[in-house]
C-alpha cells in the first residue's frame, strides 16, 4: 500500500513533508521517534510522541517561550558555555 505524501513550501522558506494519517496510525522519524495520531475531533488532532528522554519535545509556543527566556537570561541556560 502506498502512503499519501507530498512536499509543500511552508514557513521559513523551507519545504515540509506533508503526510496523511488516520487515528491509530504512526509516523517514524529515524529509529527512535514515533508520532502516533491518537484522535481527531472538532478540528483538533491529539498526537502521542515516543522519543528518547534526551530529545526535547515541545509545542511550538512553549519552544518559542523557552528560547526567548534563554535569550533574555543566558546564565540560566545550562547548555551555555559562555557564562562566566
Amino acid at each position: 500500500m502506498s502512503e499519501a505524501w507530498r512536499f509543500e513550501a511552508l514557513g521559513k522558506g523551507g519545504q515540509t513533508l506533508v503526510l496523511t494519517r488516520r487515528s491509530g496510525e504512526t509516523i517514524r522519524i529515524g529509529d527512535d521517534i514515533v508520532v502516533t495520531v491518537l484522535t481527531t475531533q472538532s478540528g483538533q488532532v491529539r498526537v502521542g510522541i515516543t522519543a528518547p528522554r534526551d530529545i526535547a519535545v515541545h509545542r511550538e509556543e512553549v519552544y518559542e517561550r523557552i528560547g526567548k527566556e534563554e535569550k533574555e537570561n543566558p546564565e540560566a541556560d545550562p547548555t551555555n558555555n559562555s557564562a562566566p
